[in-house]
């Protein structure tokens, strides 16, 4: 082959590597930001199920006190 045919397919041939690289780079940040995410996303639905424990809790006193003070209908 001829070598500036040569050196022009290695000159490409850099520039798709450095690209690879840049892509595997912002991948590796993608996961990063999406185990993050799932994270923080667990620790949401976390609260949200003790708030609905906490309201089931609250619903049982106060239809204890409801009857208690003979408030049902």
């Amino acid at each position: 082959m001829n070598e500036k045919v040569e050196n022009l397919i290695l000159e490409h041939l850099r520039a798709m590597r450095a690209d690879m690289r840049k892509m595997a780079d912002d991948i590796h940040t993608l996961r990063a930001e999406m185990t993050a995410t799932r994270a923080h996303m667990a620790g949401v639905a976390s609260l949200q199920d003790h708030d609905h424990g906490d309201i089931a809790a609250i619903k049982v006193r106060l239809d204890r006190i409801e009857n208690r003070l003979d408030l049902v209908d």
